[in-house]
């Protein structure tokens, strides 16, 4: 019988006190999305009209049978009717690969429930570096998550810029987008920066909607339609954030 180790059973995510209506505002989206990862981030400075956050809810990583829990552990700190996203990481162990069975799957949908709760009743974001040998269980949990999803809640995914122009396998998933990381892409960045700025955009029709770049990085050419997920290596500050969403062109 498979094990399931948890680290720990209950997320601390603190809300600022004054902004308890962080967990009931309206949800809408916003032209920019902020990752926020696992460290201490006081956002009280962002436009919620304009900016909401996705903030790591937690890291759930598979080795042999097991599914280990790591609820986030670091404040997340909000103003007034900001729009929240859960996002869960995946990891899988390279020393002890997970067997990636069935109940293994189910424990992992379970552990994502539980650390996106009550945020994923309407939208919640799923972060996996799935390998070509990983891509058959992630189909599967992701459809086996979409059926424990609310009607109506939003299901998204980051995806390697690779996965957007290389082959289909993203089509027929059970999500609403697939944001292409256009940072830290390795041996791609150049192909992939040369094709958008030949005005080549993403193969996959999912990967049309949104883009993450990162605040340290050049910024790609990207159409002016696509919402932006802006990650930054270190904490959120004004200064950040700022000079992250002033005005700039985006694409030729």
């Amino acid at each position: 019988m498979s094990r399931v180790g948890l680290i720990a059973v209950v997320a601390l995510l603190a809300v600022h006190p004054g902004d308890r209506a962080a967990h009931s505002a309206t949800r809408r989206q916003t032209p920019v999305v902020l990752w926020a990862w696992e460290r201490r981030e006081d956002l009280r400075f962002i436009a919620p009209a304009t900016a909401s956050v996705a903030y790591l809810a937690g890291t759930v990583r598979l080795r042999g049978e097991t599914v280990a829990v790591r609820p986030r552990l670091q404040a997340l700190i909000l103003p007034r009717g900001t729009t929240r996203e859960p996002v869960v990481r995946i990891e899988t162990d390279h020393q002890t690969r997970p067997v990636l069975s069935a109940p293994q799957r189910r424990q992992t949908v379970d552990a994502i429930i539980h650390l996106a709760h009550p945020d994923a009743g309407s939208e919640l974001q799923i972060d996996f570096d799935a390998a070509v040998s990983e891509r058959a269980f992630y189909r599967a949990l992701l459809a086996e998550l979409r059926d424990h999803l609310p009607s109506g809640a939003r299901l998204s995914i980051t995806a390697l810029a690779s996965w957007c122009y290389g082959d289909d396998w993203l089509e027929g998933l059970p999500i609403d987008e697939a944001v292409p990381m256009l940072f830290r892409m390795g041996s791609d960045d150049a192909t992939v920066r040369r094709r958008l700025a030949a005005g080549i955009d993403f193969r996959s029709p999912l990967c049309r909607h949104s883009v993450g770049v990162a605040v340290d990085e050049p910024l790609p050419f990207v159409p002016t339609d696509r919402r932006l997920y802006l990650f930054a290596p270190q904490a959120w500050s004004a200064a950040n954030y700022l000079a992250a969403t002033a005005p700039a062109p985006r694409s030729r």
